[in-house]
């Protein structure tokens, strides 16, 4: 949000697009192709599709600002998430794991 203008009748609010978080087409297309069922929003397929995409868009941010400690932690938080995730859909299901690594294309 960044105000355009401090002085005169009215303040005119712009609102900027946040260029680290996925669009709602963007997440929706996710979601559709990592679903296990129609209702399938959570699974933990779907939620580390979502942050690889997220670590994606960091990364080229990253690649630029080289000196930006805070995207940098924020980059560190996701991918320890996505670990997370990872460590729990192997202790889980070995079978889903190999298949969300293959699909994403993560090295392991």
């Amino acid at each position: 949000m960044v105000p355009r203008s401090s002085r005169g009748g009215g303040t005119i609010i712009i609102f900027k697009q946040n260029k680290f978080m996925l669009s709602t087409q963007e997440k929706e297309k996710l979601i559709k192709n990592y679903k296990l069922h129609d209702l399938d929003t959570g699974s933990p397929e779907v939620q580390i599709a979502l942050l690889t995409e997220e670590i994606k868009q960091l990364l080229s941010h990253l690649k630029k600002h080289a000196k930006d400690v805070h995207s940098k932690r924020g980059l560190l938080k996701m991918v320890s998430k996505r670990r997370s995730l990872l460590n729990y859909l192997k202790k889980e299901s070995t079978k889903r794991y190999n298949s969300i690594v293959k699909k994403i294309g993560l090295k392991k």
